[in-house]
């Protein structure tokens, strides 16, 4: 009986201790931990959120973190049609690690997406961002389709002006 009450002790102690893995990386290692917290830094820091988060930009950041990169059907509209910023989520749910990395130095986008910036970013970055997104937990749903140019798009949505003509 003293058995079993030391190794209930002894289970419990960690947690007693605040040394049990906080929930949102739950069942990772402590490399796995640092992965996941460089990554929000990452989508924190290279403004992901900014548009593949619904609400981020306008409420200061006040998102909570399980709402993150699900998309948004805040419309930027131009001379391109409208686009949508997609939900991050979905886009990497079913790609490997490999493929993500291939993707991100490889993409092309319509605008306003700063495609060229994550082209260029580190794998390690990027690593961390794929890690992190995955786990966000419930991918969420589409967000909307890209609309074609001359093809009003429902509010909410900014409209950018022509780029100047080159000279």
């Amino acid at each position: 009986m003293k058995y079993m009450q030391r190794l209930l002790i002894l289970s419990l102690l960690p947690a007693a201790l605040g040394l049990a893995p906080d929930s949102a990386a739950a069942g990772q290692t402590g490399k796995g931990n640092a992965l996941l917290a460089r990554g929000q830094y990452v989508a924190q820091e290279s403004g992901c959120n900014d548009c593949h988060t619904e609400g981020y930009l306008m409420s200061e950041g006040k998102v909570p973190v399980n709402q993150w990169l699900k998309g948004s059907s805040f419309g930027w509209n131009g001379p391109w049609g409208t686009t949508y910023a997609s939900n991050l989520r979905l886009f990497m749910q079913n790609l490997t690690e490999a493929q993500w990395l291939e993707t991100a130095h490889s993409l092309r986008r319509r605008p306003p997406m700063p495609w060229f910036n994550l082209n260029k970013m580190h794998d390690d970055d990027l690593r961390a961002l794929y890690h992190f997104v995955r786990s966000l937990g419930d991918p969420g749903k589409l967000a909307p389709s890209y609309l074609p140019p001359g093809v009003q798009p429902p509010a909410p949505f900014a409209t950018f002006p022509a780029p100047p003509p080159a000279t």
